[in-house]
Parts: C-alpha cells; sequence; structure tokens
C-alpha cells in the first residue's frame, strides 16, 4: 500500500521513490528514477523528468517542467509555469542527451511563476526569485532577483519579508524577529 497520494489522470513510471504523505494532481508525469520527498504537493500538468531529485515538503504550483539535471533541496517552492533549461545550446537536430547541466536549488528557495532558470545556475538557500525572471547566473542566500536579466535588488527572510539593513548592518524579520547580518555582500542569520 502507497503512503502518497496520485490523482487517476496521472502517471508514475517505474523505480520511482515517493516519499509519505506527497500529493500528485491532475495529468502530471513522474518520470523513470526520481526520487521525491515526503510531504511534496506536486500540482496539475507537472512534469518531473527522469532522475529528478526533490527534496521533503517541496511545493510545485501547476504547468511546471523539471528536467533532468534539476535538484531541489527541501521547502523549495516553484510557481505556476515556472521553467528549467537542462541545456545551454539546444538544438533540435543534434542529440545533447550526454550534456545535461545540473542546477541545485537550495534548501527554502521561492521561484515565482513565470521564472526562468537557465541552466547550470544554482540557487542559494532561501533565495527569492520574483516572477518573470529569468535567472542567467548563480543567485545567492537570501537574495531578491527579479527582471531579465535577474538582477539582484534586495535581500529576503527565511519567512519571506524584505529585509532593511541598519547603520550595524543588521535587519530583523517583521514577523519572525530572527536577526540578519550583510556582511561581505552576503546575508546570514544570526543565533537568536
Amino acid at each position: 500500500m502507497k503512503d502518497y497520494f496520485v490523482h487517476e489522470s496521472s502517471f508514475i513510471d517505474e523505480n520511482c521513490k515517493i516519499g509519505e504523505g506527497t500529493k500528485i494532481w491532475h495529468f502530471s508525469h513522474i518520470m523513470s528514477n526520481c526520487i521525491i520527498g515526503r510531504n511534496c504537493n506536486i500540482g496539475q500538468n507537472v512534469v518531473v523528468s527522469p532522475e529528478v531529485i526533490l527534496g521533503n515538503n517541496v511545493k510545485i504550483q501547476n504547468n511546471v517542467s523539471i528536467y533532468t539535471g534539476v535538484v531541489c533541496e527541501d521547502d523549495v517552492f516553484l510557481g505556476p509555469s515556472m521553467v528549467f533549461t537542462n541545456i545551454t545550446n539546444p538544438r533540435s537536430a543534434i542529440i545533447r542527451r550526454d550534456q545535461y547541466e545540473k542546477t541545485v536549488v537550495k534548501k527554502g528557495a521561492s521561484i515565482g511563476a513565470n521564472a526562468t532558470i537557465v541552466c547550470g545556475n544554482d540557487i542559494g538557500e532561501y533565495a527569492f526569485i520574483g516572477a518573470g525572471a529569468v535567472i542567467t547566473k548563480e543567485v545567492l542566500p537570501y537574495a531578491l532577483v527579479v527582471g531579465n536579466p535577474a538582477r539582484q535588488i534586495g535581500w529576503m527572510s527565511e519567512f519571506g519579508h524584505r529585509l532593511l539593513f541598519n547603520e550595524e548592518n543588521i535587519a530583523i524579520c517583521p514577523e519572525s524577529g530572527e536577526k540578519y547580518l550583510l556582511e561581505n555582500g552576503n546575508v546570514r542569520k544570526l543565533a537568536s
């Protein structure tokens, strides 16, 4: 008996590992040799290509394709119709399956609706990618990036609030009260 939910209109190929409490909704296809963690929510019309790895509590909205080479760590959010690529220079007439590039989306990162992640560009922990952004380079942990090509316009807390730093380079999340330090162009959360 499986301990996850799959809608009757979806397909799960052979040799997939799917964690307890995960839900896979209408018209989705989970392809062979995928690893999907516990308590994930995979929306309508989602394709998870072979050998993709999803951590625990990953939320995937409708119409997302996750291609071979993508790894999403725990607590990642993928907004509606966002896109990953896995080949830098695709051509229809040239087979490049041996050239798939790896893209890692780190713990807690959020990617907005209709964003595009060009392969080989990792997304840092708790980064926040704005709707429609086109990622063409690595994104730092806690970074807030928008636009095409995406550029960083600020920093985000683990709770998803914009961080405003004072003269001492300290910011406090308004919802959680957590403190963050901006140091040498990077942000880190301070111990409570």
